[in-house]
């Protein structure tokens, strides 16, 4: 099997994969919000608290993010299909289409999310075409919503039979 036709196979079993749905969000040198959308977001630890993320080589913002210190990640909650579009896409001025305010860390947090979480930078390590931030939760906001599902290619709510059929 040729390295084109293995790295289709692993997109269709990435995307086959069901996950939530993050916005992180973070400050450049000139104090301005920076954001993308991110599906590759995992817990690390309990102690202390820690999560990961990935972020392309390619981001034009990734050194905002492997060099700012700190980042939120922002789960997405079921109803927030344009704004998880929107910091997708491409030359766009992403904030402008949310409503969104500075944390008490400096950090851009986008309202009506499930969850946010505030971290510090804790490592960060390159792997392959990507780097792996992790970060130490300092402040967890929570919201009573039903967050955000992506499966292949499709985001929104978590269906309620999904909740019907873990009872039988």
């Amino acid at each position: 099997m040729t390295k084109m036709e293995n790295q289709q196979l692993f997109k269709e079993v990435m995307g086959n994969y069901p996950t939530g749905v993050t916005v992180i969000t973070a400050t450049d040198n000139d104090g301005k919000p920076v954001g993308l959308t991110v599906n590759s977001f995992a817990s690390v630890s309990l102690e202390p608290l820690m999560v990961l993320w990935c972020i392309d080589h390619k981001v034009s913002t990734i050194k905002t993010f492997t060099e700012g210190g700190k980042f939120a990640v922002h789960v997405l909650a079921g109803d927030q299909q344009e704004l998880c579009k929107t910091f997708a896409s491409k030359n766009v001025d992403r904030f402008s289409t949310c409503t969104w305010d500075f944390s008490d860390n400096e950090l851009p947090i986008i309202e009506g999310a499930f969850a946010v979480l505030e971290c510090k930078t804790f490592q960060t390590v390159e792997a392959g075409d990507h780097t792996i931030l992790i970060g130490e939760v300092t402040n967890i906001q929570i919201d009573d919503k039903d967050p955000m599902l992506y499966h292949r290619r499709h985001f929104a709510s978590i269906p309620a039979e999904f909740y019907e059929l873990s009872k039988n």
